[in-house]
């Protein structure tokens, strides 16, 4: 028989990072709310019969959010056998809110009190022995980050999932609140058992004026009525309103539950330690300015200090092996065509973008140390006020700063967005933030024109997108997404150390996803491109590819591109081939031009641009449309066709503004 179990617990609270301990997956460790956007499973280690599902990270369970819709949905719906909440013991009042209200699910569930090294190394302590007894449940002590306490939870995991019991059911509720939570229980006992719901969690809900639960229960308007009225008089009683008398008695027992569990003699090092460094780290005016200069910082150090020795010894490597290979298919007479195949297509398109996989590693390793060490968050909380301006608030960061890896999750992070209209507005602006597969192209053209000054051409780039961004969110904001944005609020989690296993996976995980599209995507352009550039219209080989069929087809979009300050065919057919994903654009140059190395495609292409247009050329890749798979994803949360092709027709109108500016301007200060 197999189980299904699922893993709750409140965002920052280690909640991946023990599914990771848990699973051996390789799931990402973020360390700032809304990176765990969808479910996601992994068998039990030893386990092979328990899946655990690892469910978005969420401060209650009310219908609020799209995490809260998701986590909501499945312990209601999927019926686990067990749920594993993680609670952050350096931060337990908070984090047992959520517990209480998981309790009433009456599902089984074993307690994970994690960071318990946090505790102990600041002086204080948990009674968890008690605090197990109080609750009902067993609690284990963990620290996820070190590996410690797993095994004790994987024991108890094992128990409770063979001999499960539902949590004993806590009546902690007193005076009003009790009194409308077990009356609203009578009215809805029978709808509940129907509906599969709890009947004191379905209880509380409609306390809370959940509609959700108020629309599937309440079946008439005389339910609907004596549920109001006792509601109204619990609120006249207590002098508050429904959600607030509710949160009340919730918070009430937790204070009287750890004054018997918890002694706490000082904020842990971390806390005190997060405090002192954003001070100045979150600092109203030099807040920005920092993450500013941490970024050329890093974009200095990737793409000319450690970066640049590190490509051209791998693109040394690719070099070898493509002479190599040309010499043996010589020596074994292998015909003039397979031999252009292979070495003309697909190593000069394969290889020409492989040799940059150092500068996104290394580029990769650096934000998985800013983000695992909680400083990402606070990067969101500085943005906040500056976002606010363009009618977005602080939480949209987070979508964005994924976009600089891939636009397809950052887009999908936007369901974390409450707003709708804060949503699909996030959706649009995204796109202008520079991903990880146009970094080949980047380095591309500043390897052949700025060699000297990588570190600052990629700032440049960035804040290019970034800028763009920011212009067209005060444009939207007084037009077709006019309103306000909604209020941000955001726990900052304690600065700590990155995790080396956390930093690896994630780098590992963008060389797998770079490498799996270099040899699949890129090597299937190529081939393409290798064929439409040496036949013509009649399929007979060209000596030249200015008479192939690819030529003629790129020739009659080039004029698009004159003002643009490039109007060579390959130039604008790069583009073309760069929607099924940008780094194609590196790869169709390399197979259009001969260059079987990057030095020989630097040479070739001062040919095809000047200084100015090659900066042309950059900003409106930068900005143009992203892949059809990140168009497919904004067409997905959109909800419409017609709406991700404006969305794509604007990001693309932008491309061709900003780039023309930048020439022509270009031009006149420069003559």
């Amino acid at each position: 028989m197999d189980y299904l179990l699922a893993l709750a617990g409140n965002q920052n609270s280690g909640k991946t990072t023990l599914f990771n301990c848990l699973t051996g997956s390789n799931q990402h460790v973020g360390n700032f709310p809304g990176v765990t956007v969808e479910k996601k499973e992994g068998c039990i280690l030893r386990h092979s019969d328990m899946t655990l599902v690892d469910l978005p990270g969420i401060y209650s369970l009310s219908p609020y959010t799209s995490e809260e819709v998701v986590t909501r949905d499945f312990v209601l719906k999927e019926n686990p056998r067990l749920i594993i909440n993680i609670v952050d013991a350096t931060n337990i009042e908070r984090n047992l809110y959520l517990t209480l209200q998981l309790m009433e699910l009456s599902i089984p569930m074993v307690i994970a009190l994690n960071m318990m090294d946090e505790v102990r190394a600041s002086g204080n302590s948990i009674d968890v022995g008690e605090l197990s007894r109080q609750l009902g449940l067993p609690v284990i002590p963990i620290s996820a980050g070190k590996n410690e306490g797993i095994a004790d939870l994987l024991d108890a995991v094992e128990k409770a999932v063979k001999a499960p019991a539902p949590p004993r059911k806590l009546d902690f509720c007193s005076g009003a609140v009790h009194r409308a939570i077990h009356a609203i229980a009578h009215v809805i006992e029978d709808h509940a058992r129907e509906e599969g719901y709890p009947t004191r969690f379905a209880a509380t809900k409609l306390v809370e004026g959940d509609e959700p639960m108020m629309a599937a229960l309440c079946r008439d308007e005389g339910d609907r009525q004596i549920i109001l009225h006792i509601v109204e008089e619990m609120e006249e009683e207590t002098g508050t309103d429904r959600e607030a008398a509710l949160a009340d008695m919730r918070y009430t027992y937790i204070e009287q539950l750890c004054r018997d569990c918890v002694t706490r003699r000082q904020e842990t090092r971390e806390q005190i330690r997060s405090e002192q460094i954003d001070r100045l780290l979150t600092h109203r005016i030099l807040g920005i300015p920092i993450f500013l200069g941490i970024m050329l910082l890093i974009f200095v150090l990737t793409f000319s200090v450690i970066g640049a020795p590190l490509q051209t010894l791998l693109e040394n490597g690719i070099q070898l092996l493509t002479d190599g290979l040309e010499s043996l298919l010589e020596r074994a007479e292998v015909s003039f065509w397979l031999r252009s195949l292979l070495i003309d297509g697909v190593c000069a398109g394969v290889g020409s973008v492989l040799s940059f996989l150092p500068l996104i590693v290394l580029l990769f390793f650096f934000l998985s140390l800013l983000e695992d060490s909680g400083y990402m968050a606070r990067v969101a909380f500085v943005m906040d006020k500056l976002l606010r301006k363009i009618g977005l608030s602080g939480r949209s960061f987070v979508p964005m700063l994924i976009g600089f890896g891939c636009s397809v999750p950052a887009i999908m992070a936007t369901r974390t967005l409450s707003s709708d209209r804060d949503r699909k507005m996030t959706i649009v602006l995204t796109p202008f933030m520079s991903c990880s597969a146009k970094l080949p192209i980047y380095g591309m053209i500043t390897l052949a024109f700025f060699p000297r000054h990588g570190g600052l051409v990629m700032m440049a780039l960035y804040v290019t997108g970034i800028l763009v961004a920011v212009l067209s969110g005060l444009l939207f904001k007084s037009t077709i997404f006019k309103g306000d944005s909604v209020p941000f609020v955001m726990e900052l989690p304690a600065y700590r150390m990155p995790s080396p296993r956390s930093v690896l996976l994630h780098m590992w995980e963008k060389a797998k996803d770079f490498l799996h599209k270099a040899f699949t995507i890129i090597f299937v352009a190529s081939l393409i491109i290798w064929f439409l550039q040496s036949f013509d219209w009649r399929f007979n080989l060209v000596p030249d590819n200015a008479s192939s069929i690819l030529a003629s087809l790129g020739s009659w979009i080039a004029p698009l591109f004159a003002p643009l300050g490039f109007n060579d065919w390959r130039a604008s057919t790069a583009l073309i081939t760069g929607l099924t994903a940008k780094e194609s654009v590196v790869s169709t140059l390399s197979v259009l031009t001969g260059a079987s190395s990057d030095a020989q495609l630097s040479s070739v292409l001062s040919g095809i641009f000047t200084p100015l247009s090659s900066i042309s050329f950059l900003t409106f890749t930068i900005l143009y449309m992203p892949c059809v798979a990140a168009f497919a994803a904004a067409k997905r949360e959109l909800g419409s066709w017609w709406q991700a092709v404006l969305a794509a027709a604007y990001q693309t109108g932008s491309a061709y503004l900003a780039a023309l500016l930048v020439y022509q301007l270009g031009r006149i200060f420069i003559h």
